[in-house]
This record gives C-alpha cells, structure tokens and sequence, in this order.
C-alpha cells in the first residue's frame, strides 16, 4: 500500500520490470492482519478477542494527570467524564451500527472513528445519546478514511460539557487510565487499565475497501469492545490522552476469530486526534501530505535470491509529481526514509499523515547498484 492507494498510472514499464514488479508482489499484503476495529453492527462488525478479566472501574487511587499509581480513582473520574461522551447510533445504506463519541466544543461538535459514521456517511442518520438519556440528532461535519477520525454536530447544545484535553506528550508507559464509551450498545460503560505501550503504528480496515492507519498509538489494557470505538481514553485527571479505535483478536482453529476483549486495545493519540479534528472542523475536510509513486516490500530473502538490496522496490512514479520531480524512477529500490531502513508502505503512510505538504523527506535509493539520495518535497493528497 502506499499514499496513492494503488492509483498509480503504471507507464512505460519495460518487460524486465514489469517482472521484478511481479516477483515482489507476493510479499506485499505481509502486513499485519490481527487487528480490527469496535463498531457494534454497521459497516464494520468484527468481533475481537476472547473474553478476559475485564478491569472494573473501582480503583481508588492516583488523581493526577501523570500519575503511575495502580489505578485511578475511576468513581471521580466517571462523574466527570461521563457527562462528556455520547453514544453514536447511524443507519444508512451501508447499513447500521452504534459507537461513541466525546463532545469536543460547547457549539455541538462531537468526535468519533470514521468507521463508526461510515454506514451514513453516503446518506443516513446518525443519532446522539447523551449521558442524561437525551437524544437528538446529528449530522457530518466531515471526516478521514485515513485516520479513522470524523467529526459531527448537534444543533441542540444546552448542557454540552466538553471533554477536557490532554497532551500526547504527558503519557507515559505504566500510567493507569479509564475507558468511557458504549461497547455492545451499552451507554456509559466505564473499564480501567494501564497504558501498555505507546507509539504503536497499527493498520485497521476501513470503508471502501481501504485500509486506515492508527499512528504512534496508545496500547492499553482497558476493556475496549465493539462500540467502545469513538470513546474515550482518560488519565486520572480526566483528560483526553486517546480516541479508542481498535482491538486485537486471537486466530481461532476454523479460521475465525474469537470475541470479547483480550487486554490489547488501540486508541488514536490526543494529539493527532485534536490536529484532523480541528481542521474538519475548519473546513469540513483534511489535507495530507503525498508522495505520488506506489512501492512494494522486498524481503530480504527475496532480495538475497535476486541479487538486490532490500527495501521499497518502486513500482510507479506519478509523472511531475513530488518523487518524481526529486528524481525517482520506476525500478528504484528505496533502501532508507530519513535515515531509517525502509522495510514497509507503512513507513511512507505514516510520513504522509504526519507531516504536511511543502515538508522534506529525505531517501536513499539503490539504481543499478548504485546508492543515491533524494531529497522529496512532500505534496498535497489528490
């Protein structure tokens, strides 16, 4: 996969390439699959996991946003945040579902996944739950396949408390956190945890036959099950550090996967999460950066049997685009992105999702042995 999603016009490629293209192509979909998003029915319906020892939200100490305390103090935090997030439910014709969400302006917006709107996002409802049994409805701001974030609005605001925000930068690994959403449908659901990693980079699928990419994401133990996708992710303090958005299953014999949470959730970071929601906002929709070629992975087994570097066999370059225009062929091996080995599409995705157009992006690339750099000044998204 790469930021042209496989739109690529594929021009002049002579016969030799177009084998060494063929003889990679069977790697490319080695991307991790265990992943799968929270949405209760809809579009998207996975099951994830096998059932666990859900964390009850019954801690009683660590107050403080950055606390390392075993638990939070998840009565208090509930009676703060619970005010804050909603219960999404959507029908349309890619059919229904229900998820969650967090009011983010007193105006009436709300932020949630793109998956768990997708079902209406061609046309449809979507319906608001609040905490205090009102329902109203609500429509699309705007949202991003890309990130799996979106953002809609109430026109009926009386009451609206905003979710607190934290920063991306004060998490740290081992901090206890709280899980507010609607997993199952089921409104004002409060679990606990810790933070188990961060930084995680996770490939979940998306509507339209995409794939969406969850960037330096939070890893937490806290029960995250369909529906908790949109929610909210809260330290201590009762601030925003992560938008859930994905859980893990675990491969059952028949070939399926088995259900319930399993302690490996995912949740979109604060950060990135206020950056998109921000700009749909702004402007109903979000600007990422381009590359403009599509590569494919070449093992390094493969690489050793064919007598080649390792890295991103190039397999189109979109003519005058940013590659192109920094030097880049079809047939270039990309063996470096800034610096670091280029092992994956995933690499290039991540860059374009967090860096912005006009920003610079060093490669370095094998041509017919040779090694050589580029320097790509990064596009705008068609």
């Amino acid at each position: 996969m790469s930021d042209q999603r496989g739109k690529s016009p594929r021009r002049g490629r002579h016969q030799g390439q177009e084998k060494r293209g063929r003889r990679w192509w069977p790697w490319a979909p080695l991307v991790g699959g265990f992943v799968v998003v929270g949405v209760v029915g809809g579009l998207i319906g996975w099951a994830i996991a096998s059932p666990s020892s859900s964390n009850a939200a019954t801690g009683t100490t660590g107050t403080t946003a950055g606390s390392t305390s075993a638990v939070c103090a998840a009565t208090s935090v509930a009676n703060e945040v619970l005010p804050s997030v909603v219960t999404i439910s959507v029908s349309g014709p890619g059919g229904a579902g229900t998820g969650s969400g967090e009011i983010l302006q007193s105006s009436g917006y709300i932020v949630t996944n793109n998956h768990v709107i997708a079902p209406a996002a061609s046309g449809g409802t979507i319906q608001v739950l609040f905490a205090d049994g009102a329902s109203v409805p609500a429509t699309l701001v705007g949202r991003d396949v890309q990130t799996d974030l979106a953002v809609i609005k109430v026109q009926s605001t009386e009451g609206m408390k905003p979710i607190a925000l934290g920063t991306s930068s004060s998490v740290v690994v081992g901090q206890p956190v709280v899980a507010l959403g609607a997993p199952l449908g089921l409104s004002n659901t409060v679990t606990s945890g810790i933070v188990s990693a961060l930084d995680r980079t996770v490939e979940v699928p998306a509507d339209a036959d995409k794939n969406a990419l969850l960037v330096s994401a939070v890893q937490t133990d806290a029960a995250i099950n369909p529906g908790n996708s949109g929610g909210a992710l809260v330290n201590c303090a009762g601030q925003l550090i992560g938008i859930p958005s994905a859980g893990a299953t675990v491969p059952t014999e028949n070939g399926g996967s088995s259900a319930g949470n399993i302690g490996i959730g995912f949740a979109i970071p604060v950060d990135l999460a206020k950056t998109i929601s921000n700009e749909i906002i702004a402007s109903g929709q979000v600007t990422h950066a381009y590359f403009g070629l599509q590569t494919v992975p070449i093992p390094a087994s493969a690489a050793q049997e064919a007598g080649v570097q390792s890295g991103l066999f190039v397999q189109a370059v979109v003519p005058s685009g940013p590659s192109a225009s920094a030097g880049l062929r079809q047939g270039d091996v990309i063996t470096e992105i800034d610096g670091q080995p280029a092992t994956s599409n995933v690499q290039l995705q991540e860059i374009t999702l967090t860096k912005k157009p006009g920003d610079q992006v060093t490669l370095t690339y094998d041509r017919s042995g040779k090694t050589n750099k580029a320097t790509v000044t990064l596009g705008t998204q068609p």
